[in-house]
């Protein structure tokens, strides 16, 4: 059996990763605009992940990327409060607990940082994402806060960390 890791991406993982994300917003039918779907960030992540306090992780099988996800602090919002970013997963990946694992890596990292609260947007059809989300802690909120700029995504949720 392959060793499953986690690490921080690499600038060669980019288009492996941007490729996984889009196909896993296609299969979820969510919408092309005001999602993760058009940032401009999604070919570029480990660029953008090139800034204090943020870090973003891949989920490495081999030789496949089979998920990733981001911690960055909240764009004009409070600075104790950072943001789970493009947290997706493959549909070979789920169901292996291996969203649990990744959840624990960007929030251990999050805490090292200094920040007290974690914040996520995310879209209302993607049950299997909020579950996952409500397991680890994280409670709905009744507005956005920050400005990530996805103006499609309608569920808001927050932890304590």
């Amino acid at each position: 059996m392959t060793e499953i890791k986690i690490r921080p991406i690499q600038k060669k993982d980019n288009p492996k990763v941007a490729e996984m994300i889009r196909y896993v917003l296609v299969e979820q039918g969510a919408p092309k605009v005001g999602t993760a779907y058009e940032d401009k960030t999604l070919d570029q992540l480990f660029e953008t992940f090139q800034k204090e306090r943020a870090e973003y992780f891949v989920l490495v099988e081999g030789d496949n990327i089979l998920g990733s996800a981001g911690i960055s602090p909240l764009e004009n919002g409070d600075s104790e409060i950072c943001e789970l970013q493009k947290m997706y997963f493959d549909p070979e990946a789920r169901g292996r607990g291996l969203g649990s694992q990744m959840m624990q890596k960007c929030l251990d990292f999050a805490r090292n940082q200094g920040f007290k609260e974690c914040y996520i947007e995310t879209l209302p059809n993607m049950k299997a994402a909020q579950k996952l989300y409500l397991k680890t802690g994280f409670e709905y909120i009744p507005e956005r806060i920050g400005d990530t700029g996805h103006y499609s995504c309608t569920v808001f949720m927050k932890k304590i960390i």
